[in-house]
C-alpha cells in the first residue's frame, strides 16, 4: 500500500511538473530531461509512469476533462438557473486557471494542436456541448430569447473564453482572467438576457468575480 502511495505521488509530481514547462514554454519547447529535472526524479521514475511526452500531454488533457465535469455536477446539484450555472462554470473555469497548472497547460495544449486520443473529447468539442446544453436551458426558463442559436453562442462562448487566456498569456498575468470573464459576461448578457432579467446576472458576474479574484 505504502508503495503504491508512492508511485500515485510520483506520478502526480511528474505531471505538475510537465504541466508548468507545458504552460509556461510549451508542448515543443519542453524535453523529458526538462520535466525530470523540474519535477526532482529520475528518467527511470519517469518512464515507469510515461513511456513517452505525448503520454503526459495526454494524462493532462484527461485531468482537465475530469476537472470540467467536476465543476459541471457541482453546479448542476446546486439548483440554479441555467444560466447561472453556466456563468458559474465559466468563473470556476477561469478561477482553476490562476490557481491550477494543470488547467493552463491543458488549455496550452488544446490550443497548440496536440492530438487528442480517443475516447476523450476535444475540450473545446467538451466544452461547447456543456455550454449548448446550459444555453438551451436558459431558452426554456425565459432568460435567453428562443430564437438566440445556442450552438452558434456557444461556439462564440468559447472562442471569447480560450482567446481572453490565448491573449492574456504573451499580455497580462494570468490572475487578471477573473476579470476578463466578467467583461465577457458583461457583453453577453446585454446581447442575450432580455432586459428585464439583465439586472440580475449583471449583478451576478460582478459578484462572482469578487468570490474568484485573487487576493
Amino acid at each position: 500500500m505504502a508503495r503504491q502511495l508512492r508511485a500515485e505521488q510520483t506520478r502526480a509530481t511528474i505531471i505538475t511538473a510537465a504541466a508548468d514547462l507545458f504552460d509556461r514554454h510549451g508542448y515543443e519547447s519542453t524535453s523529458l530531461s526538462d520535466i525530470v529535472e523540474h519535477a526532482r526524479v529520475t528518467k527511470g521514475a519517469l518512464y515507469f509512469h510515461f513511456a513517452a511526452k505525448e503520454d503526459l500531454a495526454q494524462a493532462i488533457l484527461e485531468l482537465q476533462s475530469e476537472t470540467c465535469r467536476r465543476l459541471v455536477r457541482q453546479t448542476d446539484n446546486r439548483g440554479y438557473s441555467s444560466l447561472e450555472a453556466l456563468m458559474r462554470l465559466t468563473f470556476g473555469l477561469a478561477r482553476l486557471s490562476v490557481e491550477d497548472p494543470v488547467l493552463r497547460a491543458g488549455l496550452r495544449l488544446a490550443t497548440g494542436g496536440i492530438r487528442v486520443r480517443s475516447p476523450l473529447p476535444h475540450p473545446f468539442t467538451e466544452w461547447m456541448d456543456i455550454f449548448t446544453a446550459r444555453l438551451l436551458g436558459a431558452v426554456k426558463e425565459s432568460d435567453v430569447p428562443p430564437e438566440v442559436d445556442a450552438d452558434a453562442v456557444a461556439h462564440s462562448l468559447v472562442c471569447f473564453f480560450v482567446g481572453t487566456r490565448v491573449v492574456g498569456r504573451s499580455r497580462e498575468p494570468v490572475a487578471r482572467q477573473p476579470r476578463r470573464v466578467a467583461e465577457m459576461w458583461q457583453i453577453l448578457i446585454r446581447g442575450l438576457v432580455p432586459v428585464t432579467r439583465r439586472a440580475r446576472y449583471l449583478s451576478l458576474a460582478a459578484r462572482l468575480e469578487r468570490e474568484i479574484a485573487p487576493v
